[in-house]
């Protein structure tokens, strides 16, 4: 095995289904190499954190109560780091934009490895309208005018104009960025992520100074570990992004050490652990939290209280717009990506495995996810919201196929593929948690579990996937 991310010559070959000795090959064109480590950092921490800290924060500590939420993200969040190595060690073995669909194509089922990137796909393709939707929303917020010319409603809630049309135009903007180059892409994620944080680190030292720990409790809104029980069940939705490092590692540049996949993993975890622990924190400490609940960007609303100001305010909203963005990007990044490999790999309509030929990119898989996310912006935040839920479920499944390829290869043994019992014993580790992360979900008996509309998101999702095969097959 090299030690770094060779360049494949022109026309390039792709690994397609079997680990080590038994590559089945495929003759395609490659994408443009272009991706370096900060790069990859940007992209995982970019595509995890969105604007979850401000749009839900009232949820979070209605759920878990200040440290029930805080133990829920910075235990849950540790918990992600043996599922990480996995992906970093297999990143580095099979640097294929399939990610997931190639690990489990190695050890298991065409049918399986098909099952496992169509939930991948819809844990990021589902941000996508979620992000362009909550654009308006926070638009709406600094602007109030934005709230009218009411076009429709869905299940209650209104669906406004201006909300549509702000959305649709950055929907335009990162499907005409990702169209032209990764490049432009890349840079882009960049500079929203360096962004994001020093504005973080400005409105947090800022409200920190007005604060106290008088602000804290209640520590818990129910028992204590079924306050932590009710954070932990949504930990895999808000800190899903780092695996995104996969989707993109053909693109990386030539010379690339392969060891870096797993460092920009690692530092994308820990990263997400120290932000959502951070705002959590911070929130409780600014403001009385619990009297807040009921409001609008609760996040936004206790630094304004504890400053006294407005301009705080809009500090915060600054800092959540740039994290909406690279949310945005990083997931479509990671979703066309997904849409590509599945393309190329005959898993669905062939036509969305090609590639651009002056561009280098995925053209076809990224219109497709554009004009997919201008659709489900249509439906509004009602109908968003359960499939949003199942998004936590869908990912656990894709670290729990992983990790479980990863298992098996190991048990294979293959000359090239030999994995040290350790290894072993940490990717065990890796799939029992993703397991009892399935688990919080879907068990009746445990708080938080799927209500019908989450069982009939996913149930919809699947028969899309089993249309969607069906095509291919036929």
């Amino acid at each position: 095995m090299h030690s770094t991310c060779q360049p494949q010559p022109a026309p390039c070959f792709i690994i397609r289904a079997r680990f080590a000795q038994h590559f089945e090959r495929v003759f395609m064109p490659h994408l443009a190499r272009k991706l370096r480590l900060t790069d990859y950092f940007a992209l995982g921490w970019g595509t995890m954190v969105g604007v979850g800290w401000l749009v839900v924060m009232d949820d979070w500590l209605t759920r878990g109560g200040a440290l029930g939420a805080l133990l829920g993200f910075v235990i849950g969040g540790a918990l992600l780091f043996p599922i990480g190595w996995v992906y970093g060690k297999l990143v580095a073995a099979m640097p294929d934009a399939a990610s997931e669909i190639a690990y489990t194509a190695a050890a298991f089922s065409r049918p399986i490895s098909f099952s496992t990137g169509w939930m991948m796909m819809l844990a990021y393709f589902i941000v996508c309208p979620w992000e362009a939707v909550a654009i308006g929303r926070i638009a709406g917020y600094i602007i109030p005018s934005l709230d009218s010319l009411v076009l429709y409603r869905i299940a209650g809630r209104p669906v406004y104009l201006p909300h549509l049309v702000i959305g649709l135009a950055l929907t335009a903007l990162l499907t005409t960025l990702n169209y032209r180059g990764i490049r432009l892409s890349a840079t882009f994620q960049n500079w929203t992520v360096l962004g994001t944080l020093l504005l973080f680190f400005v409105f947090v030292a800022l409200g920190l100074t007005k604060g106290s720990p008088r602000n804290f409790p209640p520590l818990f809104t129910h028992a204590p570990l079924v306050s932590f029980l009710l954070v932990l069940q949504i930990v895999p939705y808000f800190i899903t992004g780092f695996e995104s490092v996969g989707k993109a590692s053909e693109e990386c540049t030539e010379g690339f050490a392969q060891k870096k996949f797993f460092q920009a993993i690692a530092m994308a975890i820990l990263a997400g652990i120290l932000f959502y622990g951070a705002i959590i924190a911070a929130v409780a400490f600014v403001a009385p939290w619990h009297e807040l609940t009921s409001e609008s960007f609760m996040t936004a609303v206790a630094f304004q209280r504890a400053v006294g100001s407005r301009w705080i305010v809009d500090i915060v909203l600054a800092a959540a717009l740039m994290s909406l963005v690279k949310c945005f990007n990083g997931n479509f990044i990671a979703a066309s990506r997904m849409v590509f490999a599945m393309g190329r790999r005959g898993l669905i309509d062939a036509p969305a495995g090609q590639i651009h030929a002056q561009h280098r990119t995925p053209s076809a898989a990224v219109l497709c996810v554009g004009l997919a996310t201008a659709a489900c912006m249509l439906l509004g935040d009602a109908i968003l919201v359960p499939i949003t839920e199942v998004g936590s479920v869908a990912c656990a499944i894709g670290w729990a196929a992983t990790c479980a390829s990863f298992l098996r290869i190991a048990k294979k043994g293959t000359s090239t593929a030999k994995f040290s019992a350790m290894e072993s014993s940490i990717a065990a580790l890796g799939l029992l948690v993703a397991i009892a992360m399935i688990l919080m979900k879907i068990v009746p008996l445990i708080p938080g579990h799927f209500t019908v509309y989450e069982w009939l998101a996913l149930a919809i999702w699947i028969l899309l996937g089993a249309v969607a095969r069906r095509r291919t097959a036929s």
